[in-house]
C-alpha cells in the first residue's frame, strides 16, 4: 500500500490541469489514507507523503496546509511510530524551516511530549529550545512563551542541569509578571525554587518554598511538600542570622510539626548539638543533589551540621581548644579550626583564634534580656489574635499570608 501512496502521490505532483482545491482535497485523501495503516505500511507512506510536500511542484500554502494537518493526526500514532516519522519530517523540512515554522514548532512539541514520557529529558528540552519563540517570523503569545521557557527549565532540572534550567528560568521572570494566569505565575515560582535548591542557594529556596506552602490555590498535600522543602533547605543552609530567621519562622509555623525533619528543625533552633546519628538518619529524607561532596570531602548536610554545632558551642563556652571542639562536634579538630575561622572571616560567628595554642575564644554579643522577654510576649500576643483569627476566617487569613510573602520577596 505504501508503493501505491507513493505513485498516487508522484502522479499528483505532475498534475497540472487540476484546480488548488480539488489537488488538496486529493493530497488530503491520500493523507487519510496514510493515517489509516499498520505501523509497518503506516511509517514508509507518512515519509513519502513528508517527500512529496517539500517537493517544488507543490505550492508552499498547500504543502503549509496539509502538513498542518498532518501534524493534528500525529497523536493518533503510537510513541516509537510517531517518533520515527517526526523525526524524518523536521530533517525533511529544515532546509526549508523558516517557511514552515508552525508546522516545525507542533512537531518539536509531539517529539519532546514522547521523550519526556521515555524520562529523556534533556531530549525533550532540545526539542522545545529549538522552537523559535523569540526569533521566528510567528507571533507568540506571552503565555505560550512562559510556558515554553517553563517546561524547558523543569526538564532541565529533571536531567539535573540547574545551569542550564536557571538560563531559561531567567527568560521567564521577564515574563511572569505580565501573564494573568494564576497557574503559570505558580509553575514559575515552583521551577524558580527548584532552580536555586539545585544551585545550592539553600535560604534562598527556603524562602521561596515557604511561600509557595501558603498559596491557596495549591492542594494541600502539594502545599505540605513545599513546606517540608522548606525545612530542609533552611537545615542545609549555611549557619548565620539570616538562617536563624529562617529557622525561627518555620519552628513557630505549626504545620511544621507535622514533619518528619521537625526534630532536626527543633535542635536547630534551640541550638542544641546535633549528633551524627541523628544527622544520619535526616539524611534519607534528602534529594541526590542535597547529598553532594563539597571541595573539602564532605556533603552539604554534614557542613550545616559542622557549622550549627560550632554556633551551638559558642554559646556553651567563652573558649575551648580545637582537640577538645573536634571531639564534641565529632570531627578532626583540623577541620574544626577550618570552619571556625571561615565563619568568623564571613562574620557569621564572632570571635578570634589563636592558633599558637589551638584555641578558639567566642564574643557574646550584648543582650537587652528585658527587650528581648517584652517582644517575645508581644509576638504571642500577636500569634493569639491570629490564631482566634483563623478559626473564624481561614479564607481571609490565606489571602492575607499570600499577599504578605510576594510583597516580600
Amino acid at each position: 500500500m505504501a508503493v501505491n501512496v507513493k505513485a498516487d502521490l508522484t502522479v499528483l505532483g505532475q498534475a497540472a490541469s487540476c484546480s488548488h482545491k480539488d489537488l488538496t482535497e486529493r493530497y488530503q485523501q491520500i493523507l487519510e489514507r496514510c493515517f489509516a495503516m499498520e505501523d509497518q505500511e503506516r511509517i514508509p507512506a507518512l515519509k513519502a507523503f513528508v517527500d512529496a510536500m517539500m517537493n517544488e511542484n507543490v505550492s508552499q500554502m498547500r504543502s503549509r496546509q496539509l502538513l498542518t494537518s498532518f501534524c493534528g493526526q500525529l497523536t493518533q500514532m503510537g510513541n516509537a511510530a510517531c517518533k520515527e516519522v517526526s523525526l524524518f519530517a523536521l530533517e525533511r523540512i529544515q532546509p526549508r524551516v523558516i517557511s514552515f515554522e508552525e508546522q516545525v514548532s507542533q512537531i518539536r512539541q509531539h517529539l519532546a511530549s514522547i521523550f519526556e514520557e521515555e524520562e529523556n529529558w534533556r531530549d525533550a528540552a532540545l526539542m522545545l529550545v529549538g522552537i523559535p519563540v523569540e526569533s521566528g517570523q510567528k507571533q507568540y503569545s506571552l503565555d505560550y512563551k512562559l510556558k515554553t521557557y517553563l517546561t524547558i527549565a523543569r526538564l532541565y532540572l529533571e536531567d539535573e542541569d540547574p545551569v542550564q534550567a536557571e538560563m531559561y528560568i531567567n527568560r521567564a521572570s521577564l515574563l511572569q509578571n505580565e501573564t494573568a494566569d494564576e497557574q503559570l505565575q505558580i509553575h514559575y515560582k515552583v521551577c524558580y525554587a527548584r532552580v536555586l535548591d539545585y544551585r545550592r542557594k539553600f535560604l534562598e529556596a527556603a524562602q521561596r518554598y515557604n511561600e509557595l506552602s501558603y498559596k491557596s490555590a495549591i492542594h494541600e498535600t502539594e502545599q505540605t511538600k513545599a513546606l517540608e522543602k522548606a525545612l530542609n533547605c533552611a537545615i542545609l543552609a549555611p549557619a548565620g542570622q539570616q538562617r536563624s530567621r529562617m529557622l525561627a519562622t518555620l519552628f513557630k509555623d505549626e504545620r511544621c510539626q507535622l514533619l518528619p525533619s521537625f526534630g532536626i528543625l527543633e535542635k536547630m533552633f534551640l541550638d542544641r548539638i546535633i549528633k551524627s546519628d541523628e544527622m544520619e538518619e535526616f539524611a534519607r529524607q534528602l534529594m541526590p543533589h542535597q547529598k553532594a561532596i563539597t571541595a573539602d570531602g564532605s556533603n552539604i548536610l554534614h557542613r550545616a551540621v559542622t557549622e550549627h554545632n560550632l554556633l551551638s558551642a559558642s554559646k556553651l563556652y567563652n573558649n575551648i581548644r580545637f582537640t577538645e571542639l573536634g571531639a564534641l562536634l565529632e570531627i578532626p579538630h583540623q577541620m574544626a579550626e577550618k570552619v571556625a575561622s571561615q565563619m568568623i572571616c564571613e562574620s557569621r560567628m564572632k570571635g578570634h583564634i589563636d592558633q599558637i595554642d589551638g584555641i578558639v575564644f567566642f564574643e557574646r554579643r550584648e543582650t537587652l534580656p528585658t527587650w528581648d522577654v517584652q517582644i517575645q510576649s508581644l509576638c504571642l500576643e500577636v500569634n493569639s489574635i491570629v490564631d482566634k483569627i483563623s478559626a473564624v476566617h481561614q479564607d481571609w487569613v490565606n489571602h492575607k499570608m499570600e499577599l504578605l510573602m510576594s510583597n516580600t520577596n
